[in-house]
């Protein structure tokens, strides 16, 4: 006997495909269209994405965009978190801040600097927003909230400072990177 699938099965079962696919796969995500639309030139697709928790707590979802599937800190590249739940700009900022001094990026003057600039960038977040950050070698990070510019940090050793917090061997969140990067742990 043979059953006939119904529209709504078919779509269930697309969903559940879509779920379980693992990063870099032909169900990835793609970057917001105006992102993409800024930056047509570059290529970025979804190359690694995992979860962020802090002590058990769901903090944010994390895509990794990259040229070709492979990251470098010299090439361009983009990072995209989805949070779980609420913070202010200034946390963010204050947070960041304290990642990079952690890494031993940047003397204090600049990352005084930094903080400042980013102070003034990142907004207040609710859980499913999202902010991305594009790096763009020699130039620099612009900032994307929800799809939209909301700043830009013109200098190229913050850009290397900011995205170390994430992608650096030595970052706090070492299964994220892993994730990321599509490595094995």
């Amino acid at each position: 006997m043979h059953r006939r699938l119904s529209l709504r099965t078919l779509a269930g079962l697309a969903l559940s495909a879509a779920l379980a696919a693992p990063a870099g796969t032909a169900l990835a995500q793609a970057l917001p269209q105006p992102v993409v639309q800024s930056h047509p030139t570059l290529g970025l697709k979804e190359s690694g994405a995992g979860r962020f928790r802090w002590f058990g707590l769901h903090v944010y979802d994390a895509r990794l965009f990259t040229p070709g599937g492979r990251f470098s800190f010299s090439e361009p590249y983009a990072l995209a978190l989805r949070y779980a739940r609420e913070f202010q700009g200034s946390r963010i900022a204050d947070t960041s801040t304290e990642e990079i001094a952690r890494l031993g990026f940047g003397t204090e003057p600049q990352r005084a600097a930094w903080d400042a600039q980013m102070r003034k960038i990142f907004p207040d977040v609710k859980a499913g927003n999202e902010l991305i950050g594009v790096h763009l070698p020699g130039e620099g990070t612009r900032f994307f909230y929800e799809g939209k510019p909301i700043g830009e940090i013109a200098d190229p050793d913050f850009a290397r400072a900011f995205f170390s917090i994430w992608l650096d061997p030595r970052t706090k969140a070492a299964d994220l990177r892993a994730s990321l990067l599509g490595e094995k742990r």
